[in-house]
């Protein structure tokens, strides 16, 4: 079982919007590769609340995993796209996900029973967020893998989430523009390679797994660096959640022990696919028939 957690919220377009967040996009991705995926998150108790409650009921989600905030509203971003299908994000503050909870007598136990625990960085940019995430997080199994998907969003993070959430990680997944910011948070001044050598040790990470958008990207293990070139699209509609997507083919391989290249081809093949429709989910089931095709051929 994989288990989420993070924020789930409404992409908010000039013209429409639509269901979002790296943690659910993540989650769902897995679902509908045939995996087993639990999402705990937060919602408000609120219109957008109860769309989102629907929907989650509709792609089969277990809805205990899903809090109710009486106070704090629904999550939203606000998205534009440039002439390139290149999103900007304004991610609205104070929203029911920044008050996520712990609750020892459920949390405990499902964590616990997780092959893999995803987190990242937004829903603990608050501090009782980031208190509570540590929590659910630090009862995973030392099997598991910890997967970190940092998505440093601006105003999202801070000093002290990045390094305690490397530490609760095996499995990091970033951007080139997150490395280099990570590089300037950390005051690192010497060459990339020299960094990731950096962060493999000084946090006991196995994996760094390095997106550079067009130029491809890099998955560095303890047995060395693995490169691929990107996959091109079709035609590109936006790039709203490829890096999602990535992440997600990447845990799969991660799970099935699959070959360092075999896991890059496949995460970049799914995350082209999704530069070729509109927003981050794809509409339908049948989307997915060929990535679940590739997985069970890497087995």
């Amino acid at each position: 079982m994989i288990c989420v957690v993070g924020e789930i919220l409404f992409d908010v377009f000039p013209s429409y919007k639509r269901l979002g967040g790296a943690p659910f996009n993540f989650a769902f991705h897995l679902k509908n590769l045939g995996f087993s995926v639990r999402f705990i998150s937060r919602i408000g108790n609120d219109p957008d609340g109860e769309k989102i409650l629907g929907l989650l009921e509709i792609y089969r989600f277990d809805l205990n995993d899903i809090q109710l905030d009486d106070i704090h509203p629904t999550g939203t971003v606000k998205v534009k796209l440039d002439g390139y299908g290149v999103p900007q994000f304004r991610i609205i503050s104070d929203v029911a996900y920044d008050y996520i909870e712990f609750i020892p007598e459920v949390h405990r136990e499902l964590i616990c029973q997780a092959e893999l625990v995803y987190f990242g960085s937004l829903v603990q940019r608050s501090q009782q967020g980031f208190e509570n995430v540590q929590k659910i997080i630090a009862g995973k199994a030392s099997s598991a893998v910890g997967f970190y998907d940092i998505n440093l969003r601006p105003d999202g993070y801070n000093d002290q989430l990045i390094p305690e959430s490397l530490l609760q990680a095996n499995a990091l997944k970033l951007s080139q523009e997150e490395f280099e910011e990570l590089k300037r948070l950390m005051r690192f001044k010497k060459n990339s390679c020299s960094f990731v050598q950096y962060l493999m040790d000084a946090y006991g990470l196995n994996i760094i797994s390095l997106t550079k958008g067009h130029e491809g990207s890099d998955l560095y293990t303890r047995d060395g660096k693995f490169s691929i070139d990107a996959a091109k699209p079709q035609m590109v509609v936006d790039s709203v959640g490829a890096g999602d997507a990535y992440a997600a083919m990447l845990a799969a391989g991660l799970i099935k022990n699959m070959p360092p290249e075999i896991i890059l081809r496949n995460a970049s093949a799914f995350a082209s696919s999704i530069c070729e429709i509109k927003g981050a989910i794809p509409g339908t089931e049948a989307f997915y028939e060929p990535f679940r095709l590739m997985l069970a051929e890497g087995e």
